[in-house]
Formats: C-alpha cells, structure tokens, sequence
C-alpha cells in the first residue's frame, strides 16, 4: 500500500510538472511575439512616423504625439532615447502661459492638456516636468465644467470636461480627465475628480441616487454612453422612447473612471458596468459599435480590466479570459507588415497610422505585465 501511494505521487508530480513545463514554454513563446510585435511597432514610428521636428501627425493637434510618445516611453523606451526626446521637445514647446499644453486657438484644449499630463508624468523620472504637469493639472480644473461655465450642481453637464467646439461636456474627455489628474498626484476623493464622477454616473444607463437624469431608467443595463449634457447623445444612436443606446469603449471608459474615482467593486455603478461586460466581452467588435473607435476600445478594455486587478475575466456564461495574453494575441494578428496598425473605419481619426500604432503600443504595456501598473 505504502508503496502504491508512493507510486500516484510520483505519477501526479511528473504531470503537474509536465503541466507547468508546457505553460511556462507558452508564456515565453507568447512573450517573445509580444516583443517582436512592438520591435515592428516601434520600428515603424522610429523610421517612417516622425517628423523632422519631432511630431506625429501635427496635423491633428498634439494629441497624435502625446499618445506615441507615451507608447514609446511605457514599451521601454527612456526619456532620452533620441526618439522620444525629439517628441518631447516638440511637445514642451506647447506649454501655454495659462499652464495648458495645447496648439493656440485648438478647440481640444482639455484633451490636448491631459495627454501632454500622461505623456510628461511617463517621461518624468527625474522630475524635471514636475511644474509643467501641476500647472497643467491646474489649467484642466479651471476648465471643467461648473459655475464658471455656468453651470451647477443639477446640471447634467457639472463636473464634466469637453472639447471647446461642442459647448458641452463628453464622457471620453472627461474619462481622460480624471487619469491626468490621478497621474499628476491628486487624491481620488479631491473635490474636481468627485465632481467628474458625478457626471460619469450620469453618462451611464442605471437608475440610482447618482443618476437621476431622464435617461437613466430607459435602458437601464449599466452601459455607458457619450453624454448626458445638452439634452443627451449616444455614437450609437437612441431608442425609439429616448433611450440612449451604451457601447463599449463608453462602457469601459467610464468603468476605468470610477475605479480611479475610487469606488470599488461593491459599488452599484460598478456592478452594473461589470454586468454588462460580462454579457459583451469582445475582441473582434467595439460592442455596439462594430469596427468603429475599436483600437480606443481596445486601450479603455485594457486600462479598466488592469484597474480590476484581475488577470483572468470571467465571463457571463462562465468562460475563463487570460484577457492580457487573448488581447496581444488579438492585436498580433492585426498588425500590419510595415509593423502599423489601422482601422478600416476610419472614424474619430482611426485612419491615422501613427495614433492607431500608439493606441495598440499603450494596450500592449498592459498586455504584458501582471496587474499594478
């Protein structure tokens, strides 16, 4: 008997340790694609992407250059790497008297801001963007929206941030928003990122003490949409009694949100939002959307999941997603040859090579790596 059970040990020890064999070989070989995908990725940006004097796709604003450079710096590449270095000269030329970093005269003063924040904070070791960054976190705070844009409490655009041309607050701008505040050093509890949640909450279909806009109940499944100002507006369209429909880099948006706002996971906006990413988790489509905005879903999918902490998402029907290691795989098999990514649809800019390639490069960072970043 004692020799029999000595026996199932020793064959349980050599499949355990066949078993962790095997998975430790697929780890590595999955790590070394994910490598080579951003070598291609980067290699690109390095030769084809930049321009003379730095940039990428100044055509656009600073937003393109901000988001490579903050793709370069999270892949592993240093503040003084002549790449990166070149982007951020060009973008610390940008630094505005008012303490924005943007073009004068853009309409994208809040998203152009935050990017430069994340982009100067990735790049700040030695702390030479310590003043740049809290002057620039001052400037978005002073244009959020509130009574200074005429707007108060019960207003469903307080608290919210926007692009200047539309004249009222977005949840995308607002979701970035809150990410440069949280890396420029704020408390989740200061009074500007609380008051950002509050127009989060109201961008989301639940019917709660937090939401009671009348859009709220209409749906009512914890999605999120575009807005809830100015009478309301959903990318993806309403429902015949008014409804406005949530999708999924919305959805995750606002998730991403709320978990830098501090809520946690016994939070009913939290729930609900999870409940609905359970019943669409996706790699192929921005749900709701089809193809449209999908490499922004895809970096707001990786964000949000590596706030969760968790490296495995379990669905609604029960199924297990190592979700880092299926979104590199993913986003592997889209690459272009010349080592791009591009959408098809060419909506909200995803034509541009150079901003899809920094959308994928940032998503990758999260890909590979274990939760808390």
């Amino acid at each position: 008997m004692h020799n029999l059970l000595i026996a199932m040990v020793t064959v349980l020890a050599v499949l355990f340790s066949g078993r962790f064999a095997a998975a430790e070989k697929h780890q590595e070989e999955s790590t070394r694609n994910t490598e080579q995908v951003i070598s291609r990725a980067v290699n690109y940006l390095r030769t084809t992407g930049q321009a003379e004097d730095g940039s990428f796709s100044a055509h656009s604003g600073t937003g393109v250059t901000s988001l490579v450079t903050i793709a370069l710096l999270c892949n592993g590449r240093s503040a003084d790497d002549p790449l990166v270095e070149r982007s951020l000269k060009w973008l610390e030329t940008f630094v505005q008297e008012d303490g924005g970093i943007y073009q004068p005269g853009s309409l994208y003063r809040n998203y152009e801001t935050c990017l430069a924040i994340l982009c100067f904070q990735e790049a700040n070791r030695d702390g030479r963007y310590d003043d740049a960054i809290q002057q620039a976190n001052e400037f978005i705070k002073d244009i959020q929206w509130g009574p200074r844009n005429g707007t108060d409490s019960a207003d469903p655009a307080d608290g919210g941030a926007g692009y200047g041309k539309h004249g009222r607050p977005d949840l995308s701008n607002t979701s970035f928003f809150v990410e440069a505040s949280i890396a420029a050093g704020d408390d989740p509890q200061c009074k500007a990122i609380q008051r950002a949640l509050k127009f989060i909450s109201r961008c989301q279909n639940l019917e709660t003490e937090y939401n009671t806009t009348p859009f709220a109940a209409k749906i009512n499944d914890g999605s999120f949409y575009y807005t809830a100002a100015e009478g309301g507006k959903s990318q993806r369209g309403e429902t015949r009694d008014g409804g406005l429909r949530g999708y999924g880099s919305m959805t995750y948006a606002g998730l991403k949100s709320m978990i830098y706002a501090g809520l946690g996971s016994d939070d009913p906006r939290v729930k609900a939002a999870l409940d609905w990413i359970r019943a669409h988790y996706d790699l192929q489509a921005n749900p709701g959307m089809g193809n449209q905005g999908l490499y922004y879903y895809y970096h707001t999918f990786a964000k949000a999941l590596d706030a969760m902490g968790e490296d495995v998402f379990v669905d609604e029907a029960g199924v297990k997603h190592h979700w880092r290691e299926e979104l590199a795989q993913e986003l592997a098999r889209r690459q272009r040859d010349d080592g791009t990514w591009v959408n098809e649809h060419a909506r909200w800019l995803e034509g541009d090579a150079n901003l899809v390639t920094s959308y994928a490069l940032i998503t990758l960072s999260y890909c590979n790596k274990s939760h808390g970043r």
